[in-house]
């Protein structure tokens, strides 16, 4: 379905490295892409373009533009949100989505992953010490920094810093007129180690899903749609928390089928049981 076609990766920030390299392998696609797309227009993370609507619709944005100037009808973006954790509400976290489209074949396929390993951070800087501090806990100078006058002001603003050297000159340019300035971490993939590991990750998952075809109709995208549990405990016997089956279904033909100990688990250990451990 998809071997010796053409798919342009929707990017500006180089993560076509990470992305290009396991959908050409798992694929066949040839992965192209366009020197001319600006996908800040749809919204950067320092705040000059506000993103306007959710990271789906943003990155399904950039696949259409991205295929238009390309000329070619199959596309994949991601897009990235930076914060609390969904439910480690006081740890950071990297939510990415990757959004493949086959116009050719009608398909939309999003995968999400989750990772609490990134360098996110930003502050407010009065003094060398404080900034030197500040650098070292987030992988300055392998990841870089943004600095501006306040978190709100976007008049004059240094992106991309990656050297001691350009970080002292902007740190001497900025206490000097304001004897205080805003630093935030780097989040564009091209300055970002740590986020381009977690796009590498969701691109692996994205191609296990569209290689994942459905047993009815043989569309890709067969996926885990809902989880049961009651996995029963080792010693009593009784259901646990712990997941006994997944739900897998087609978003085609509606085909849905049952896979029982998902984990190779048929049982639970009494430490996860409700009765055994109240």
């Amino acid at each position: 379905m998809f071997k010796g076609r053409d798919l342009v990766i929707a990017t500006k920030h180089n993560k076509e490295k990470v992305i290009a390299p396991i959908l050409k392998r798992e694929l066949g696609v040839n992965c192209i892409v366009i020197p001319d797309l600006d996908t800040d227009e749809l919204g950067t993370f320092t705040g000059e373009v506000e993103r306007k609507e959710d990271p789906i619709a943003t990155a399904r944005k950039k696949c259409l533009t991205a295929m238009k100037l390309a000329k070619c009808d199959m596309a994949v973006a991601s897009e990235g949100s930076f914060g609390p954790h969904p439910s480690l509400f006081f740890v950071h976290a990297d939510d990415e989505f990757l959004l493949f489209i086959d116009k050719k074949n009608k398909l939309e396929i999003i995968v999400r992953e989750i990772s609490t390993q990134t360098n996110f951070n930003s502050s407010f800087i009065t003094s060398k010490n404080e900034l030197a501090e500040f650098a070292k806990n987030v992988k300055f100078p392998s990841h870089g920094l943004i600095v501006r006058k306040t978190d709100t002001d976007f008049n004059e603003i240094e992106k991309g810093i990656k050297t001691w050297t350009k970080l002292s000159k902007v740190y001497t340019h900025f206490i000097k007129q304001n004897g205080s300035f805003y630093v935030e971490t780097d989040m564009r993939a091209l300055h970002n180690p740590s986020r381009m590991k977690v796009i590498q990750k969701a691109t692996t998952k994205l191609a296990s899903k569209i290689n994942s075809n459905c047993p009815g109709c043989n569309t890709p995208g067969f996926e885990i749609t809902a989880l049961k549990h009651g996995l029963p405990c080792l010693l009593c016997r009784l259901p646990t928390r712990s997941t006994l089956s997944q739900i897998y279904s087609c978003h085609k033909c509606s085909f849905s089928k049952e896979e029982h100990f998902p984990n190779n688990k048929n049982s639970e250990d009494p430490t996860f049981c409700d009765n055994c451990n109240p």
